[in-house]
């Protein structure tokens, strides 16, 4: 397991309202797989929506609801406001 870069930050600690893009899946190979079919492929914008222990998102059109484990899988590079 590689260390994280320094400005990504899990899906769950970003703010509601933001959009970040997919820059690292954590975990096993059916776990990145089967969020990939969701969505949340390497270089893909998600916004989040609300939650911590689970995070409402939006990605490509689509709420999805994320558990907080799944949500720290998942590692954004936060984007400025507006660079949607």
């Amino acid at each position: 397991m590689s260390t994280p870069r320094p400005n990504l930050h899990a899906l769950c600690q970003l703010p509601a309202g933001l959009t970040g893009r997919v820059c690292e899946l954590r975990g096993d190979e059916s776990f990145c797989q089967r969020v990939r079919e969701m969505g949340f492929g390497e270089a893909s914008l998600v916004t989040k929506i609300s939650g911590t222990t689970t995070s409402l998102c939006l990605v490509n059109g689509t709420r999805i609801a994320l558990n907080h484990c799944a949500a720290m899988s998942i590692l954004v590079e936060r984007l400025p406001a507006g660079a949607r």
